[in-house]
């Protein structure tokens, strides 16, 4: 029991204190009739709490609020998987029925963690077995999952659960699945996307489409999973009716044809192709080759779409759908400029999209002309490779501010720019009061941008933007000053997400950033000047920091000034910089220098005991 839970307890009007407030005394009173009473009624109403963070002020309110919270907590996230265990996890809520896990940190989803860093699902599926006899939900998150891990959750807890999310895992193979579908006869939602999968066969999709009748939800969409047959499609959409959302690997569209009218209760899908990959067919698209999609028609309450190779071509094929569509993914779909600019225009009611850059400043326009209901928008990097082919395909300050102006309920954003002015951050700022998520990368093609540094667009931006909870800024040097990065702790007060990208000129911009941000509590820089000591001492300053990721810094060949940064239950580790065969943007294998991380984050486990050679605990390092 920690020091401040158990100074709260002692206080607390239960004991006999004459301290709290008058509705304090009136249920903790010393009259054991009315104090059981108002403990059935607190029983009652504490489950209708939902929100996590009210839930942990409720647990600190006094002892008994604390078992009520226990016993009837029914979902809990772990934000990192070696910040608690199982065992710890089984003795507070012992009866759980939904849980979210995370392993590896988020870097490792752009391939800067490396692969043997940890995260490893196993001794959570053993306690899970062991303790949690009503889980239905689980959630896995960045973490190593084994075909073990996957047999003994089917044979054990198959007929309880109902939600099985891998979410960018690795580790398992179709060997695994297949015990998923053959005995997970209740399993309404399984989710594999962009996870590393084995691909065996695909006889774990034909068990589930025997087994299952109450699927609502099925996506292995950006994996390596191919070998899946039409026919087990069309069995689960007969089988299923409730079926609502289907995300696949590749498959031509006009092999679906038979999926799409057994589907009635579709509304998502994703992940089919309207024509072969770049490289395997000419520049154009034949008459003969769209002929075969002239049976293909979609489910009527499709209104999430999102598919591969999607080109100018085929695009009219969405058109008298397209009004009803609330989310588009076009990430990897081959429109240019004008093909999104044709096909935006005829979504009215469109709440969600992704794309890439190529979209432009004139496809912004045009989504704050016709797009008003736009909530969510992601704009990743196009192919550097195509050379600006399409030389409308950049995003600027221009295409921001229309947005701004246009769409204002805009709750995230996130997007590569080309250019950027103070005067374009400013406008959000006015503009975008409903912003929670706001994400910006400058690209680095430009030689040179219109206007460095950001300092008081950002200022702008975050004091306009008060609901902001997450914030991302990605520069290059110069792009923010020390005074800028002043301006973020100081005007970033709910803030608890932040990453930051080459911003700052010195220690003591770092140093003003942590005076501030109360809030902050997941912290990731990358490309930074900051030494060691300096981001040790900040660490200390930001009060609510729960978690720090920084690759890129002033090393100082020891590590001894990191030592400033150790304090009960922070676990600090280092990856030393390393060299990374990756490939390019033509396909050709490269050799990339990558520097150094620190890792630290608030544990109550302790320090891990499964580090890998590529990462170096900060004592051991110490004592070398």
């Amino acid at each position: 029991m920690d020091e401040r839970r158990s100074k709260r307890w002692n206080c607390c009007p239960t004991t006999g204190g004459g301290g709290g407030t008058t509705l304090s005394r009136g249920v903790f009173g010393s009259s054991s009739s009315s104090s059981g009473a108002y403990d059935t009624v607190w029983e009652c109403a504490i489950p209708y709490v939902q929100d996590p963070r009210d839930r942990d002020a409720v647990s600190l309110v006094c002892k008994r609020w604390y078992e009520i919270d226990a016993i009837t907590r029914k979902h809990v996230t772990i934000a990192l998987c070696y910040t608690a265990t199982p065992q710890r996890l089984s003795r507070r809520f012992p009866h759980l029925e939904s849980l979210k896990l995370k392993g590896k940190p988020r870097a490792a989803m752009f391939n800067l963690i490396p692969e043997d860093w940890g995260g490893y699902v196993t001794p959570w599926v053993e306690e899970i077995i062991r303790s949690f006899g009503r889980m239905k939900v689980l959630h896995f998150r960045r973490m190593i999952v084994k075909d073990s891990d996957l047999e003994l959750l089917a044979t054990s807890a198959g007929r309880v659960l109902e939600v099985l999310r891998f979410d960018k895992c690795s580790g398992f193979s179709t060997d695994g699945l297949k015990h998923i579908g053959r005995l997970c006869r209740n399993l309404r939602n399984l989710f594999m996307e962009e996870s590393s999968i084995v691909e065996k066969d695909g006889e774990w999709l034909h068990e589930l489409a025997m087994n299952n009748t109450v699927l609502e939800c099925l996506n292995f969409y950006m994996t390596d999973l191919a070998k899946v047959k039409t026919s087990d499609l069309e069995l689960i959409a007969r089988r299923c009716p409730s079926l609502a959302s289907l995300k696949i690997s590749d498959s031509d569209i006009s092999d679906l044809v038979g999926f799409f009218k057994a589907a009635l209760s579709l509304e998502e899908f994703g992940g089919g192709s309207f024509s072969e990959p770049p490289g395997q067919v000419g520049e154009g698209v034949s008459d003969e080759q769209l002929e075969k999609y002239a049976n293909v028609a979609f489910p009527p309450r499709l209104c999430r779409l999102g598919l591969t190779y999607l080109g100018n071509r085929e695009m009219p094929m969405l058109f008298p759908f397209a009004s009803r569509l609330k989310k588009l993914d076009l990430l990897y779909a081959l429109l240019d400029t004008e093909g999104h600019v044709q096909l935006l225009q005829r979504c009215p009611n469109l709440e969600i999209l992704e794309t890439r850059n190529v979209i432009g400043d004139r496809g912004m326009e045009i989504l704050a002309l016709y797009c008003k209901k736009m909530r969510r928008l992601r704009i990743e990097r196009g192919a550097d490779e195509q050379d600006m082919e399409d030389v409308e395909g950049v995003v600027s300050q221009r295409g921001l501010m229309a947005l701004a102006q246009g769409c204002l309920e805009l709750e995230y954003l996130a997007v590569y720019v080309s250019d950027i002015t103070n005067a374009s951050l400013e406008c959000m700022g006015t503009y975008s009061k409903n912003l929670c998520d706001f994400r910006l990368v400058l690209l680095d093609r430009e030689e040179s941008i219109t206007d460095l540094p950001l300092d008081n667009g950002v200022r702008s931006l975050l004091i306009g933007c008060h609901k902001l909870r997450r914030f991302a800024l990605y520069l290059r040097p110069g792009g923010l000053t020390d005074v800028g990065l002043g301006y973020i702790g100081r005007y970033s007060p709910n803030v608890r997400w932040m990453l930051l990208g080459y911003v700052g000129g010195s220690d003591a911009g770092l140093l003003e950033f942590s005076k501030g941000c109360p809030k902050l509590q997941k912290l990731e820089m990358r490309g930074c000047c900051f030494s060691e000591r300096a981001l040790a001492m900040a660490a200390l300053q930001l009060t609510s920091l729960r978690y720090l990721w920084v690759q890129g810094y002033r090393a100082s060949g020891t590590g001894l000034d990191l030592l400033t940064m150790v304090r009960p239950n922070w676990n600090i580790e280092l990856i030393p910089s390393r060299q990374v065969c990756v490939h390019d943007q033509v396909g050709e294998q490269i050799i990339v220098e990558h520097p150094a991380h620190i890792l630290a984050y608030w544990s109550l486990a302790g320090p891990r005991t499964d580090f890998p050679s590529t990462v170096r605990p900060l004592d051991t390092l110490l004592n070398m």
